[in-house]
């Protein structure tokens, strides 16, 4: 919900606490919510607004939203429902994006749904390859595309052998040894 006077009034002791509290302890960002009442002109009853009022290094952050959802608190109504909607959001607008999975231009029903089921195991081929990069690198929060242009538009030479598939790397490849441990953590396991 976008910002006006009436909703500002509403959580203005809320941020200057906040902002206080910051001051005292620099550094960490501080995030607090309030839930309240409100009604716009146009809206038939009041409905319950939650505020998240954030407060760090780059200085204050206020955002709003309206539910209809009765229980439960703000904090939790924000960061695992509302947060975790914009997630899916995001998860679509990479599967549709960085993968060209919304492309159904054939003629035939057929080939559109064969065509959606092979960007959906696409998209679990690169989710399950990002989750397997290293927890504190970069890597691990990269889009589909920039994993795709880093990892896979290599040159390599790939030989089948009977029991396994050989990929040799050039010497000077730059993503080595991030490779190598991918190779590693995707590899099945070992059996006797």
């Amino acid at each position: 919900m976008s910002k006006n006077g009436r909703l500002a009034q509403n959580i203005s002791a809320l941020e200057a606490s906040t902002a206080a509290r910051y001051v005292r302890t620099p550094g960490q960002k501080l995030r607090r919510f309030k839930t309240f009442s409100y009604a716009a002109r146009s809206w038939s009853k009041p409905r319950r607004v939650i505020a998240r009022v954030e407060v760090g290094p780059m200085g204050r952050d206020t955002r709003y939203i309206v539910t209809n959802l009765e229980g439960g608190r703000g904090k939790h109504l924000y960061e695992k429902l509302y947060s975790a909607r914009g997630q899916a959001e995001n998860h679509i607008k990479a599967w549709k994006a960085h993968l060209a999975a919304d492309r159904t231009s054939c003629s035939k029903a057929n080939a559109n749904q064969m065509r959606l089921m092979l960007h959906g195991c696409a998209y679990w081929i690169w989710w399950k390859l990002r989750a397997a990069c290293p927890k504190r690198s970069p890597w691990r929060r990269a889009q589909f595309d920039t994993l795709r242009l880093h990892l896979v538009k290599l040159a390599a030479t790939i030989v089948e052998k009977k029991t396994r598939i050989i990929v040799t790397l050039p010497a000077s490849c730059p993503r080595k040894g991030l490779l190598l441990l991918l190779f590693d953590a995707l590899a099945p396991p070992k059996t006797a």
